[in-house]
């Protein structure tokens, strides 16, 4: 079982991502680089990365760093502390109310991003389904 905000999970991650017919079908049109931000907090010590490069319902690549300077540039950030995304994965926020409630923030068009609320929610869902230890 691997540990959130790892390399290892990042990678069960998009396998899960890239064999899930639904995100597939939600995300067809996207196109942009994504990076999941998960700033350290009270239960985790450090800042970690998780960049995305998507592309018509698919993860084309994506790196896992806990330095930012590593990663390429993308077009979007989602920003949050690890207890948010914990409660995320969880299910317990959406991701969409997330953003409204202010226990994350996106960096990058919030237009463009509203138009894929489908593909969001299957990527959360794809993460729940990871068997994750925090």
């Amino acid at each position: 079982m691997p540990k959130f905000a790892t390399e290892e999970w990042a990678k069960e991650y998009v396998a899960k991502l890239n064999s899930n017919g639904a995100y597939e079908d939600a995300g067809q049109n996207w196109e942009g680089a994504i990076t999941f931000v998960i700033q350290k907090d009270e239960l985790f010590d450090k800042d970690a990365y998780l960049y995305l490069d998507l592309y018509h319902g698919k993860c084309r690549d994506s790196k896992f760093s806990f330095l930012e300077s590593d990663l390429p540039k993308p077009e979007y950030k989602y920003v949050g502390p690890y207890t948010n995304w914990r409660k995320l994965i969880s299910k317990e926020i959406d991701p969409i109310q997330g953003l409204l409630t202010g226990k994350f923030k996106l960096q990058g068009s919030m237009m463009k991003i509203m138009r894929f609320t489908k593909a969001a929610k299957e990527m959360v869902s794809t993460a729940a389904s990871v068997d994750t230890q925090f």
